[in-house]
């Protein structure tokens, strides 16, 4: 089976949602509801249980950990060269710069089950649970700037980074869980990457394009060419298994997740120009992800 025909059925979910919203007259309050359930119980399922029941050793945890950490900090660098290069407004580039490192999650762990497996998704569930604190720290620190105080109460409360937190805990220790309560963990995750997906598509919009296209253009690049090329280079230094260097290729050519605009929004940022360049990366993927994923096959 061709990469193409892999990634397909994920951006055919995608069209569902925009589909739902635009043409079938599905309210924006359903998709609404529908995220919150997924960000605050069907996914964080899904990532306790992943990991949890993981099969990883300390020091290849550690191995990989390294390298998702050295993966999001160059992205972020890179969004940040944007300011003496563009030379762009302050809060349009703090608004812009998540797409450049932020990921979608739902696709993440949908390809990687179909790519490589349980064991793929197992592993692809530990480089999305260590990149999320990363990614919200740079995120809510560049949008809120002398509210430092914020950006732990950001941390501590998100729901996907105490899920991953949980399920390491359970993986280290080897602490054991009741079939019947692992069982309801993964059926409410089976659910979660579907439901997401569709609500990616629900929030798909290239309102907004403007002054700002240069600076669009820029974070795009860093998201779907950059930071792919700084995983294959780290991938070579770093001493990965073959599957955990897919997934990190993988995770790499992810497009911005939509949690970019929520978070925009909510503290003041430019949400239409992070709603466009988050839609136009969704759909350019389309093409990306199978590029990357056939120059460096599994």
């Amino acid at each position: 089976m061709s990469v193409f025909t892999l990634v397909l059925p994920d951006f055919l979910l995608i069209a569902l949602g925009w589909l739902l919203l635009h043409l079938l007259n599905y309210r924006a309050e359903f998709f609404a509801a529908a995220e919150k359930l997924v960000y605050y119980v069907l996914f964080p399922a899904l990532l306790f249980s992943s990991i949890a029941r993981a099969p990883l050793g300390l020091s290849e945890a550690s191995t990989l950990i390294g390298a998702t950490g050295l993966l999001m900090v160059c992205g972020i660098g890179l969004a940040w060269l944007a300011v003496p290069v563009l030379r762009p407004d302050p809060v349009t580039h703090a608004s812009l710069a998540q797409c450049a490192y932020r990921f979608n999650t739902y696709m993440g762990l949908s390809l990687a089950l179909s790519l490589a497996g349980p064991a793929g998704q197992s592993i692809m569930a530990l480089i999305v649970g260590c990149a999320v604190p990363l990614v919200n720290i740079a995120a809510v620190s560049g949008l809120a700037r002398r509210q430092d105080s914020r950006v732990m109460i950001e941390v501590l409360r998100n729901p996907l980074i105490l899920a991953t937190m949980a399920g390491l805990v359970f993986n280290i220790l080897g602490l054991s869980i009741p079939d019947f309560a692992m069982t309801t963990l993964q059926r409410l995750g089976a659910c979660a990457i579907a439901l997401g997906l569709i609500c990616v598509g629900a929030t798909l919009s290239i309102q907004g394009l403007s002054s700002a296209a240069k600076l669009m253009g820029w974070m795009i690049v860093v998201r779907l060419l950059a930071l792919p090329v700084i995983a294959l280079v780290i991938a070579y230094f770093f001493p990965l298994s073959d599957t955990e260097r897919y997934m990190l290729l993988l995770f790499s050519t992810l497009p911005t997740a939509s949690s970019a605009y929520i978070l925009a929004v909510r503290m003041g940022g430019d949400g239409r120009s992070v709603a466009a360049t988050m839609s136009l990366g969704t759909m350019l993927s389309a093409l990306t992800i199978p590029m990357w994923l056939h120059l460096y096959p599994f």
